[in-house]
């Protein structure tokens, strides 16, 4: 059995395979060659005291020990006949991890997708960036990979009990991720790659027998005796399916109107609303290191804050260091800003969603108890945003300007490409929205010296931060309660919040199908 180990180590010999040896011999007061195989199992950084250092927890094998790789992630045995057919609605993370899943089960899966191949999404981002015109069908939401493609690919999740973590991560590995995201603290795998890796979970289900339909938007479904039988969509092709998995994200509006129509039966549920705020890297580098430069082996730096505000959680969400600013509108006269970082991280911007919390009671002040009146007052918010320049143009203010109640004279230079318009942003939140946000940026510059600066600019409105309408599901069976091959799945349904616990949905979904 390997012996478990930490070390600690300065940040330029925490990569040294030769250094980390060394440490290892000494800790086990061993010499070098009686050490055998030295597997890294997670590396983390300690910057509460100086000098700061990477934490390395290791397994190390004696000599006579043989260590072996697990070779074969999937086992997938191609056949020309499926003794099923489950139809997966989206092709974001759930949808594309419960299509591995069914593959490897021995069920054909069949994705239908509203959106283009990552390839074609790239054009309409471009378009939307320098034209500022929304395609509603392929934006930074809609399209192969789903929002998380083109959302910075962070895969840190505390969803520990959802099902196994280390296999989405290796199954990342296996289609082109670096391998990193498996020891990291917090992986990243950065959205120039995230496409490459998308295009080559794609290749693998299609070569093992499942079916890509990209362009393909589902407007109704086909039910007797409460199962499905049937997905009509745009092109005018019907899928037959055995069960259906429903994976479209939090941003498929349509689908929930959908639903309800049909009698099916929704719920609504908290999210969070705010802005994004846009910090220069290198003083949050100073900030969080405690150190004028940063130097060169340690990584740009992330925070994490949250705080109480008329018992009312405000928080950051979304953190990208090094990152851009990004329009998500999902279609025209709304205004959607996210965040995302390339996988190196080197951009001069960090930003984050700072967002706060929205309860039942304040939507139903306004909606009362439509069951949709949640998704209606997000739809609100994004109209206001919009309405400043009836474009994506964003509403921006510096911090220190929101928390004084000034117009900005002046903006600072930013990631936002579609570009930014100095506003009062207390005129386009709603007011519990604004009034706590400017208490909850006072409480984060107390609790982090330097974060409240008017260097720091606010960029509305960041309000998909998750799904407004939950699809419920019975807990064991994961199917929708009133529809007995239906499965409700991911960010969309309401059931994850990210690239990680969506994939784990997805494949709980799909053994949940077998």
């Amino acid at each position: 059995m390997p012996h478990e180990i930490e070390i600690k180590l300065l940040p330029e010999h925490a990569f040294d395979e030769e250094i980390i040896r060394h440490r290892v011999s000494e800790a086990l007061n061993k010499s070098p060659d009686s050490i055998g195989y030295i597997k890294l199992l997670r590396r983390s950084i300690d910057a509460r005291r100086k000098p700061i250092q990477y934490l390395l927890k290791i397994h190390v094998y004696n000599p006579s020990e043989t260590y072996l790789e697990k070779k074969e992630l999937f086992e997938i045995k191609k056949s020309n006949t499926f003794h099923k057919t489950v139809g997966i609605i989206g092709a974001g993370p759930a949808g594309l991890f419960a299509a591995l899943q069914l593959l490897e089960r021995g069920i054909k899966p069949i994705i239908i997708e509203r959106g283009k191949s990552v390839k074609e999404r790239r054009r309409d981002l471009a378009i939307l960036n320098k034209e500022l015109i929304v395609n509603a069908e392929s934006n930074y939401c809609f399209g192969e990979g789903g929002a998380g493609t083109y959302s910075d690919g962070k895969l840190y999740t505390r969803s520990s009990k959802r099902g196994n973590i280390h296999k989405v991560l290796e199954t990342f590995v296996h289609f082109g991720a670096d391998d990193n995201i498996l020891v990291d603290a917090h992986p990243h795998i950065g959205t120039n790659k995230l496409p490459q890796i998308i295009e080559n979970i794609r290749n693998f289900i299609l070569e093992n027998g499942g079916e890509i339909h990209f362009n393909t938007k589902m407007l109704d479904f086909i039910v007797k005796n409460n199962t499905i039988k049937s997905v009509i969509c745009s092109d005018g092709k019907e899928f037959v399916v055995d069960d259906l998995i429903l994976a479209t994200g939090h941003s498929a509006r349509d689908i929930f109107y959908l639903l309800n129509r049909k009698g099916v039966f929704l719920e609504s549920k908290p999210f969070a609303l705010g802005v994004r705020i846009e910090h220069p890297q290198d003083l949050i580098d100073q900030i969080q290191y405690k150190q004028t430069e940063r130097g060169d082996f340690l990584p740009p730096a992330a925070y994490s804050l949250v705080t109480q505000v008329n018992n009312t959680g405000v928080f950051s969400f979304c953190m990208c260091p090094g990152g851009i600013i990004a329009p998500c509108a999902t279609s025209d006269g709304e205004l959607v800003v996210n965040g995302w970082s390339p996988s190196k991280r080197n951009g001069q911007f960090a930003n984050s969603g700072t967002v706060v919390s929205v309860n039942t009671t304040d939507w139903q002040k306004l909606f009362g108890e439509d069951v949709l009146g949640a998704l209606k007052f997000q739809e609100m918010v994004e109209q206001n945003a919009f309405s400043v320049t009836n474009s994506i143009i964003a509403p921006a203010q510096r911090m220190e300007d929101f928390i004084q109640h000034k117009v900005s004279k002046t903006l600072p230079s930013n990631s936002y490409i579609p570009g930014t318009i100095s506003s009062d942003l207390h005129q386009i939140l709603p007011p519990f929205i604004a009034n706590n946000l400017q208490q909850g940026l006072i409480n984060f510059g107390k609790s982090m010296h330097g974060y409240r600066t008017n260097e720091a600019i606010l960029v509305g409105v960041e309000s998909r931060t998750s799904s407004p309408i939950r699809i419920p599901r019975d807990k064991e069976k994961l199917c929708h309660p009133q529809i007995s091959n239906l499965f409700p799945c991911g960010e969309g349904a309401g059931f994850a919040g990210g690239i990680m616990s969506a994939a784990l949905d997805g494949m709980a979904c799909a053994n949940a199908v077998v």
